[in-house]
């Protein structure tokens, strides 16, 4: 091994050094990343998907899903188990040419996603291998030159990036020759090979039979999505298992919850508590085991719309619901974020779900009995909630045939049932004044004077429009106003409408008064995409043109958010700049494990005095991660915890309600960490971003605060011990002020 060793720094060094010329100096980090390099991925992958056929299209699909998987999953988990150094690091000397890079040296991303590309590429067009082979090796190449990786490592990124290529496409050849005929017999018929996509037209000289599907054609779309659900929840829970991203402030917060069950909390109601809690027992107190339900949560509702509208309208829109509700930005965080929103949209579409058996002619008080059960679990998790008995208000009224059922018991059960869920809600807000309603109308600021603000309403919409993706919210509006003249008879239309509209269109009065939060219409968003299907199918029927370039078009701007918001580091490798650290949506969820030890680092320097010492939080979202990450404060968060929010006597959150350091930290020192808050973007940061311009000023840092009142007034001595930063490839990604305090009066 040393003699290997000794072997690859030379090379690296034969290559590196030794061919050292300025002609090279400029083509290498030009074949390594470059401004052209995404632009021309995307108009190759349009132009396969586009002329392409069916060959194209399913090219295009593996090659992204291939190389995004491996990359993200097989090279950078093997890249942090080995740890090995990159060339700079260990080396004297080194040509360095290009980014340092955030992992580590083994193996090669570049040359991974290249030679698996090859693989790909060359299964489907094989002449395709006369220009990607010479690329992928100039490129591996390039990697050497640019003092980033030694030869081993680019030969183990080739030799990686090929085998799983190679064996993924063989696997999934084998599977679908395997099944495909047992499962879908239509599609296998018409394309008996994945690796050779030749479609087979039907022969009508063929015999019965022969020609007879071994199933309709709703079950095979059906089956598809079973076959969809099942492999985007392995995608999910692989993604959470990995160490891509960290807990939210909120995940760290309703974790604290988890360790003390109550009825409800200053915020929220209970489930969100709950559920952490079953899914910490299973797991432990770890980020799979806070996010467990959240990618169960996800296959569940989409399980529920695909056999909701198999039922009541057909499979394949079933299908392709599920499929928009998957690249959604927005459900596609909620997806992996374990907060309360999952547990609310889940509820409010069980509720609508059940609500539609409950409205048919024939139907007794058992629906009625669920549509009580599932709202009442719904406003345990999220007040909002509590909105959908608005929404049916709005369909018995839109829909007098329905109101037969007010003269029933269903309703009025389903109320009562409701009623009793939220007893454990209302028993604590008892006991404690009320706090959650003066929280809830300081949340949306009804406590202040109504003073319009169309800015707010500009903002609300075009986080709308980015959130729900653009073509499929243009779609959504243009369903709900269009329908009226055209579909205004049909009852699931209506009861869709109803469903959605009436939260949606509260929250944009709303914005008018006060600023709302995008994910607040989060339940309306399901019950609108349906609506949206329904429509533009009917649309489509009636020969509409252009509804089926749209919905390719909304589930590829789609794909790549996506893709794009799991991992931001993609932008970095395909634009060669990486975003500035404020407008990386991954910023909530990155870079508190590295703050979490160093502030604990801090605080041992003291212990190491021999002088007790505590940490404060400036902010429930910090105090939550910092008694997550910390092990001996996620190891005593019962009894004398380590980590508290500061104590001002005023009820802000739900550590008001525990004991403080009042009670449990008599006379200790504390460092009291301040969570530095960003100042605001200037303007025009965009277009030198898009030039290239390395010396933006996003990553100012903000003014140090002077000593906070409230320290001086609790502790004999405040003492500032500086701002600490967080970076992530070179990004600032948090800043934190520590203020030592001495002597708790």
């Amino acid at each position: 091994m040393t003699w290997l060793s000794s072997f690859d720094q030379t090379l690296f060094r034969a290559i590196n050094s030794g061919l050292s010329h300025p002609w090279l100096d400029r083509l290498m980090p030009f074949l390594s990343g470059n401004d052209f390099f995404f632009p021309l991925l995307l108009l190759c992958l349009g132009g396969l998907v586009w002329k392409g056929g069916a060959r194209g299209r399913i090219c295009a699909l593996l090659l992204v899903l291939i190389v995004v998987f491996g990359d993200t999953f097989i090279c950078t988990s093997i890249k942090d188990a080995v740890g090995r150094p990159r060339p700079f690091v260990d080396l004297p000397d080194v040509n360095h040419l290009v980014g340092r890079g955030r992992h580590s040296s083994m193996p090669s991303n570049h040359a991974a996603n290249w030679f698996a590309a090859l693989v790909v590429l060359g299964t489907y067009y094989r002449r395709s291998l006369f220009f990607m082979l010479p690329l992928a090796c100039a490129v591996g190449f390039s990697r050497i030159y640019n003092g980033v990786h030694y030869p081993s490592d680019v030969l183990a990124g080739a030799t990686l990036g090929a085998a799983y290529a190679g064996i993924t496409l063989h696997g999934l050849e084998l599977a679908w020759s395997r099944f495909g005929a047992r499962w879908l017999p239509l599609w296998h018929a018409r394309f008996p090979s994945l690796r050779n996509p030749r479609v087979i037209e039907h022969d009508p000289a063929a015999s019965t039979k022969e020609a007879t599907p071994a199933a309709p054609i709703d079950l095979h779309w059906l089956r598809l999505g079973y076959l969809f659900i099942g492999a985007l929840l392995v995608v999910r829970l692989g993604y959470i298992a990995s160490d891509e991203i960290e807990l939210s402030e909120d995940e760290a917060y309703q974790w604290v919850w988890s360790k003390h069950p109550a009825l409800s909390y200053y915020s929220k109601p209970p489930l969100i508590a709950l559920t952490q809690l079953a899914g910490t027992s299973l797991w432990g107190d770890i980020e799979f085991g806070v996010r467990f339900f959240s990618p169960l949560i996800a296959a569940a509702i989409s399980l529920l719309l695909l056999r909701f509208f198999a039922r009541e309208v057909n499979a394949r829109a079933g299908f392709w619901l599920i499929t928009i509700v998957s690249t959604t930005p927005l459900l596609a965080v909620g997806a992996t974020l374990m907060t309360v929103d999952p547990l609310s949209v889940l509820f409010w579409t069980c509720a609508m779900v059940w609500g539609w058996r409950a409205i048919q002619p024939d139907a007794d008080w058992r629906p009625w009995a669920a549509v009580g059960l599932w709202m009442g679990l719904g406003f345990l998790s999220k007040y909002t909630n509590l909105i959908q008995w608005l929404c049916w208000a709005v369909f018995f009224i839109l829909w007098p045939p329905a109101r037969c059922h007010l003269r029933r018991p269903g309703p009025w059960l389903a109320l009562a049932i409701n009623l009793v869920c939220a007893l454990p809600v209302l028993v604590w807000n008892a006991r404690h004044d009320w706090i959650t309603v003066a929280h809830v109308a300081q949340d949306g600021n009804l406590d202040q004077p109504w003073r319009p603000n169309p800015a707010h309403l500009f903002d609300f919409l075009l986080a709308e429009a980015a959130l729900l993706n653009p073509v499929f919210f243009v779609g959504t509006v243009c369903a709900a106003t269009a329908f009226w003249s055209r579909h205004r008879h049909h009852p699931l239309l209506i009861f869709f409408f109803s469903m959605g509209a009436p939260l949606f269109l509260l929250y944009l009065l709303l914005t008018l008064h006060t600023r709302v939060h995008p994910n607040w219409i989060a339940p309306a968003v399901l019950p609108l995409f349906c609506l949206m299907v329904v429509h533009w199918q009917f649309r489509s029927r009636e020969g509409m043109a252009g509804i089926k370039r749209s919905l390719a078009a909304g589930l590829t701007f789609g794909l790549v958010t996506v893709v794009i918001l799991h991992d931001t580091d993609l932008t970095g490798r395909l634009l060669n700049r990486s975003l500035p650290a404020r407008v990386d949506p991954l910023r909530r969820v990155r870079g508190w494990r590295e703050s979490a030890e160093m502030i604990d680092a801090e605080r041992r320097k003291f212990l190491d005095q021999g002088r007790d010492c505590f940490l404060i939080g400036d902010h429930y979202g910090i105090t939550g991660l910092l008694s997550f990450y910390i092990e001996e404060a996620r190891e005593r968060i019962h009894g004398k915890p380590l980590v508290y929010y500061v104590d001002s006597g005023i009820p802000k959150n739900q550590f008001h309600f525990w004991p403080g350091y009042w009670e449990l930290r008599p006379a200790d020192n504390a460092i009291y960490v301040d969570g530095m808050k960003p100042p605001p973007l200037k303007d025009n940061w965009v277009w030198p971003w898009l030039k290239g311009d390395r010396d933006l000023t996003v990553n100012d840092p903000p003014k140090p605060r002077a000593t906070p009142e409230i320290l001086l007034e609790q502790f004999h001595s405040v003492t500032d011990l500086g701002v600490y930063e967080i970076k992530r490839g070179g990004r600032v990604f948090h800043r934190y002020q520590l203020f030592l305090c001495e002597g708790l009066r």
